[in-house]
């Protein structure tokens, strides 16, 4: 009896030689660090420092996230991830009339650089790196963070840290977008160039499969798609004039980790093979930190069960143990809880001591790709990186990412086998623990940490108060001359950086930018 993967093809119960037969180690393999980039993109991973510690969190206030980032800290993170609110993500202040009733609810709620001083207050920015999840103004939130930086007297060649900065996912998957694609990308291309001699130890984008993942998408379509993703950013960025090799070292990927640990070892390793060839073939980068695929990694929040939640402690370490045996560069393990409401500090405490039991009691640290040569994960990486490759090769035929995000192919693809998966669990063929199968009659209480409602009132204050006490004809000002950079080609984050130290509000930035660029509505197809 055999097995089907995530990604439809099947597994087989034995392997032997003969699922190797024409297997080439030297060119499929190489060794670690070097192309192609199967064994990872360092020579010796974690055998002398172990994959970067983050842990995802944000929610309420600054000042209640800033306590909460204290704390994993003082518990070993060794990097931070910020979680914004849904109106900081899509650009809005907080007293704006379509935030009401979601400020502080999936994420900390900035407005201005008041705000992003309280969140890193008595955090040294020179000795931790942060990733932020943010995307359309994911511009705004890195300049906000680089001024609280320089208020530290940290300069800018001393930062490390990610923005995800991924607007074609958005489309795609998740729905937080602002403008349209055309000037999405324009303003990534911005980011880039100004990263590139303000910050250069950033990365300047996170290119998401993860939400992908989460809304659906296999493992061969996740990465498909994130890679066909991060082609189209490379071709805008060459487009806006800007060398491969200047930029490309900064880029990083995100992807998820599932329960399905075979095939996602197979999937990480197949994207960093295919984005190796991409890059050296497609675009002739020459810098070997160019053909690296990075990746941060973060477990299946998906997968999580509010049913026996305890059980999603199982299913995490599983996750996270893929991730490693993967080759990720940092993780962030979800906390049991998380599919009921958002993490206790206990939850969030355990969820990083999974990752430093992977990382110090067990040996998976003590070699470099331990699964390579075998049988069953050198066969899974083949069929799932053809499985990618042929679905990379429909985008293009549609003319790239950007024209089949227009004509909605991978939405609609992504929602076929999110429509699968669901009739699957639905009818108990693919086994859930505690929801489908090994259900008990009743289950234990719960109590889930609860944002106050407050919270919103208390944001609509400070913008109030902030209103009144800032210099306003330096705001107009600097947010006209971010106006005329966005009707021209000047690179808009040096007039938005202004703005920005001049107190604008995060609103008011993305708002001068929809006033040029408008807002993207997407068409009747998707």
């Amino acid at each position: 009896m055999s097995h089907r993967s995530e990604s439809g093809f099947e597994i087989a119960p034995v392997y032997g030689p003969e699922a190797l037969d024409g297997f080439a180690p030297d060119e499929k393999l190489g060794e670690p660090g070097k192309f192609p980039y199967t064994r990872g993109v360092y020579p010796t991973m974690y055998t002398q420092r172990p994959w970067t510690m983050r842990q995802y969190a944000g929610f309420g206030t600054a000042a209640e996230s800033n306590q909460r980032y204290h704390q994993l800290i003082d518990h070993g993170t060794m990097g931070l991830s910020v979680a914004f609110d849904l109106p900081t993500q899509m650009g809005y202040d907080s007293d704006a009339p379509i935030a009401h009733g979601e400020v502080g609810k999936v994420g900390v709620a900035i407005d201005s650089i008041d705000d992003m001083r309280v969140l890193f207050d008595k955090i040294p920015l020179d000795h931790v790196s942060t990733s932020m999840t943010i995307n359309a103004p994911g511009s705004v939130l890195l300049l906000l963070y680089q001024l609280v930086a320089e208020e530290q007297g940290v300069a800018g060649d001393k930062l490390t840290g990610t923005i995800q900065n991924d607007v074609l996912k958005e489309y795609i998957a998740r729905g937080t977008y602002i403008y349209p694609p055309k000037e999405s990308l324009r303003l990534i291309s911005d980011i880039f160039a100004y990263c590139q001699t303000e910050l250069p130890r950033w990365n300047t984008i996170s290119i998401s499969g993860y939400h992908m993942a989460e809304a659906g998408a296999t493992p061969a379509q996740e990465i498909a798609f994130t890679l066909a993703d991060g082609i189209e950013y490379v071709r805008a960025a060459v487009a806006s004039g800007l060398d491969v090799d200047e930029f490309a070292p900064r880029l990083s990927f995100f992807f998820v980790a599932r329960t399905t640990l075979l095939e996602e070892v197979a999937k990480f390793r197949a994207a960093r093979r295919i984005w190796a060839r991409v890059m050296r073939d497609s675009f002739g980068a020459k810098n070997p930190k160019s053909l690296m695929l990075r990746f941060h990694t973060q477990t299946a929040g998906v997968q999580l069960t509010a049913q026996q939640p305890e059980i999603n402690l199982v299913r995490v370490a599983i996750q996270g143990l893929a991730a490693v045996l993967g080759g990720t560069q940092s993780l962030h393990t979800n906390s049991y809880d998380e599919a009921i409401a958002l993490p206790t500090e206990k939850a969030a405490r355990l969820a990083l001591r999974t990752q430093q039991v992977l990382a110090y009691e067990t040996d998976i640290t003590a070699t470099v790709d331990p699964f390579a040569g075998s049988y069953v994960v050198e066969s899974l990486t083949d069929e799932v990186e053809a499985a990618a490759v042929e679905l990379m090769d429909q985008v293009e035929e549609y003319g790239g990412a950007v024209a089949a995000i227009e004509k909605g192919f991978q939405k609609q693809e992504i929602e076929r086998s999110a429509y699968r998966i669901a009739q699957e669990i639905d009818s108990a063929e693919r086994v859930v623990v505690g929801m489908n199968k090994f259900r008990i009659a009743e289950e234990e209480p719960y109590e889930p940490l609860r944002v106050d409602p407050a919270i919103e009132a208390q944001q609509v204050d400070r913008l109030a108060a902030l209103r009144a006490d800032r210099d306003q004809s330096a705001v107009d000002e600097a947010l006209a001359a971010l106006k005329k950079a966005a009707q021209g080609t000047d690179n808009c984050l040096y007039p938005m950086k202004q703005a920005l130290r001049a107190r604008a509000t995060v609103g008011e930035v993305c708002n001068t930018l929809r006033d040029v660029w408008g807002s993207y509505v997407p068409a009747d197809t998707f």
